[in-house]
This record gives C-alpha cells, structure tokens and sequence, in this order.
C-alpha cells in the first residue's frame, strides 16, 4: 500500500514539482494550500508523513504544527518543515512544537528530501 504524505505548501509550482517527484517514487501525494485547509486534511486523510512550509496563508505553520500535536487524531503523525526560514529560533521553535525534521528548501535537492521522507516512514 503506497504511504500518503500530506505537503502543505502554498506555493503552486513546488507544489506540482514535488508531487511529480513524490509519485514516482511511489507515494500517493495530498495538497493543500493554506494552513487552515492542510489542518482539516490532515485530520480527515491521516497522512503518513506530513510536509509543512511555515509561510502559510490562513494559519501560519507554527500554529498549525501546535494543533496537529495537540490534537489525539492527528499527534501521531510525523512532520517535516519544508521552509525558507533559516533562523536557528524557528529551528528551535518547530522542533520543540513537535517536527521531527527541519529542511532549509534552497538546501536540499529533491533526492535529498526524499531520501529524508522515506527515513521517516521507517522509523514511524
């Protein structure tokens, strides 16, 4: 059975990229846009993995990885930022909040993420 991952990511072309990318490889992708919109995905498709910019519009990817991991439906569900904030606080804040990854976008290649994702799953 194919892992679902939920990318929540409101940049379209990215988006399109990386579930390209994610089908090939096997996974089945799910997509929202906006932080409000990827919370009620994720509680009514119970992803596998989790991807999340924290640039959302709606509700910023702080607060909506906060009510994931409040949440006994959801807490369960491994989440790796996907971001281009770089600063050592939004690290540190998102860790403590729960994520079990931290990505700098401009960093890693699509293999690379990938290669991240499929580690997690394993280890889930």
């Amino acid at each position: 059975m194919k892992k679902r991952i939920l990318f929540i990511e409101d940049e379209r072309e990215l988006q399109k990229a990386l579930r390209e990318f994610l089908e090939k490889e096997d996974f089945e992708v799910l997509s929202a846009f906006d932080g409000k919109s990827g919370l009620e995905m994720a509680e009514k498709e119970r992803p596998d993995l989790i991807l999340l910019d924290l640039i959302l519009p709606k509700m910023d990817g702080f607060k909506l990885l906060e009510k994931i991991k409040q949440k006994e439906e959801t807490k369960g569900i491994p989440v790796i930022v996907l971001t281009n904030l770089e600063e050592m606080k939004s690290v540190e804040k998102a860790i403590n909040l729960g994520a079990r990854g931290y990505l700098v976008k401009s960093y890693y290649s699509l293999e690379e993420l990938v290669d991240k994702i499929k580690k997690e799953l394993k280890e889930k």
